[in-house]
């Protein structure tokens, strides 16, 4: 089904939150977090340990009203003290001869993956590689079969497809070895011709951009692209993009107002940047890097794509000053193709504005949404909601 043609529905306001836990309940989860990870500002491995300690800190009587500027900016730099994991890390688990620790690469994707085992790591985080490793040369062997009986000949979308790739080439400069227009030919081509329901549509080769860079296996690349389009399409086919934007511009409203306000002075619409942010998950807006990086994050949490909507709203915030420094042309532009940006930094951002939002904004965020975020922020704690 092509995304943009899903059928108008009524726009609905975001569902006000039903949770049995209470605003209170929700302030002090997160002021034990934020308690327990400073208080580990000195231990060096603190993302390779469980975090205990918010279970042994004691709760007061009432939230905390705001958190304090120093304070966040304290938890900010330990934050990014504790993101980077090397390569070798993550060869340590994945080269492990029987059982492959699935929990463990999550939480180390999400501080970003090495280019060199990026592919293979996305493999696990998908589901496109088992856990289990005693039958994986069987089920790689299939799975190659099985592709290789798909057809991949041209025909009548093959011209577009072809026209698209070679202007995503030039303007992304894709540096590889590969036969890069081939491979995305073949998989595109593979995926429509197999998912005949599916239309063709040009954003399909951003999305497929990120699998044939990175993955090794032609025919792992089509079954994350395949992955990637039908998790889309079962989000849109359930919530039409007129609702999921309603309620991404109630968000942008309510959580950034002044730079809400300074576009409504220069007539900025920004409704079409969100329809597309949201339908093809930043990959028409951000450089391949940084849509890989984007994606380490993303495919580390399971059903990330609720989460998306708030990633959107922090790369707005994390641009504000220099968006509010332009005019409505130049503010097109400027989101249209998004200069390079420090993910890390944009995902700290992230961060700080979900605790901003939990305190100031709780009944914007559907009951469900809580424990996905604490699943982001922290794994091991979140399971105390």
């Amino acid at each position: 089904m092509l995304l943009s043609s899903i059928p108008q529905q009524q726009q609905q306001q975001p569902r006000p939150l039903t949770s049995p836990y209470s605003y209170q309940h929700h302030h002090i989860i997160h002021s034990n977090i934020i308690n327990s990870n400073l208080s580990n500002n000195n231990n060096t491995h603190t993302r390779h340990q469980s975090d205990s300690s918010s279970s042994n800190t004691s709760t007061s009587s009432s939230p905390p009203t705001k958190y304090n500027k120093r304070t966040l900016q304290q938890y900010r730099q330990e934050h990014l003290d504790n993101m980077s994991i090397t390569v070798e890390e993550y060869e340590d688990v994945l080269n492990a001869e029987v059982w492959i620790e699935v929990n463990k690469l999550r939480d180390y994707a999400r501080h970003g993956i090495s280019r060199e085992v990026r592919g293979e790591v996305w493999l696990y985080l998908l589901g496109i590689q088992e856990a289990d490793r005693s039958k994986e040369i069987s089920t790689q062997k299939q799975k190659l079969q099985e592709y290789e009986l798909i057809d991949k000949d041209p025909n009548e979308m093959t011209k577009r497809v072809r026209g698209e790739i070679s202007r995503y080439l030039r303007k992304t400069n894709i540096e590889s070895s590969r036969n890069m227009p081939r491979l995305f030919e073949d998989v595109i081509s593979a995926y429509c011709n197999h998912n005949h329901r599916v239309e063709y549509y040009p954003a399909m080769v951003n999305l497929c951009a990120p699998f044939i860079y990175s993955v090794k296996r032609e025919c792992d690349a089509f079954l994350c692209f395949e992955k990637m389009i039908n998790t889309l399409d079962d989000h849109f086919s359930s919530r039409s993009i007129n609702e999921s934007v309603a309620s991404f511009m109630t968000l942008f409203r309510t959580c950034i107002p002044d730079l809400y306000s300074y576009f409504e002075e220069e007539e900025v619409d920004i409704k079409e940047w969100a329809a597309s942010a949201l339908q093809f998950v930043l990959s028409r807006e951000l450089s391949l890097e940084n849509t890989m990086r984007l994606w380490d994050t993303y495919f580390a949490v399971p059903d990330w794509i609720e989460l998306h909507p708030f990633f959107c709203l922090a790369v707005l915030r994390h641009l504000k000053e220099n968006l509010e420094e332009l005019e409505q042309s130049e503010i097109r532009t400027m989101l249209m193709r998004l200069p390079p940006l420090d993910m890390d930094q944009v995902r700290n951002e992230f961060h700080f504005f979900f605790f901003e939002l939990l305190c100031l904004s709780i009944d914007l965020l559907q009951p469900e949404w809580m424990t996905w975020i604490l699943t982001l922020l922290y794994p091991s704690t979140a399971l105390c909601y």
